[in-house]
């Protein structure tokens, strides 16, 4: 059976810290910043805060995981696993929480491709990721690996670690288009820059 085009975004899958909240740290949005959703990736905006913008523009501030807030709407402090861009007071920030731990892996789907997926030759490899589309009804995000993109380039934002085996002596999805990898950080603010080895 295939596997379908059904990304994720980036879901915690090893780290240095303890389910539920592994090594997440806080930060800010801006009241109007562009919707964030679970599991996509975010970077340092020039007054601190975090935001989603073009893949490649910088270094990573970390994932997202969540958001408190005073919702304007409900007139109550909200937790929420994504920031819609919206619902506050133009005075107010989001408290945002984000992975950012160099140590820490995520389970992630390849897209970019409907024929082809990552195999177990492109671990060591650094690639990019793209945003997709995120759900506002699950708060999921809809980012993915882009295959294809894989390459010794230290700039980019994620490694290559591992072809999931769960259950063991499997590949967790079939292989081809759409299955999943491991990555770990290679370019986010608490890890510096490395090439492919």
């Amino acid at each position: 059976m295939a596997n379908n085009s059904a990304p994720f975004g980036f879901s915690q899958y090893k780290g240095t810290g303890s389910l539920p909240t592994y090594e997440q740290v806080a930060m800010f949005a801006d009241y109007n910043a562009s919707a964030i959703f679970f599991g996509d990736p975010v970077f340092r905006n020039s007054d601190g805060s975090v935001y989603v913008t073009t893949p490649g523009t910088g270094t990573l501030a970390g994932v997202f995981v969540g958001c408190k807030y005073l919702s304007v709407a409900q007139k109550r402090t909200v937790w929420s696993n994504y920031w819609p861009g919206s619902d506050v007071a133009s005075s107010n920030t989001v408290e945002c929480y984000v992975v950012n731990d160099p140590n820490a892996q995520f389970l992630v789907q390849v897209g970019g491709s409907s024929s082809t997926g990552l195999t177990t030759a492109d671990i060591g490899a650094n690639v990019q990721f793209a945003y997709g589309t995120g759900s506002t009804a699950t708060g999921v995000s809809g980012a993915y690996i882009v295959y294809n993109s894989q390459a010794t380039t230290a700039t980019l934002p994620f490694r290559v670690m591992a072809v999931p085996t769960d259950p063991p002596n499997a590949q967790g999805t079939q292989s081809g288009a759409y299955n999943y990898v491991v990555v770990a950080f290679n370019n986010v603010e608490t890890k510096q820059l490395t090439g492919t080895v």
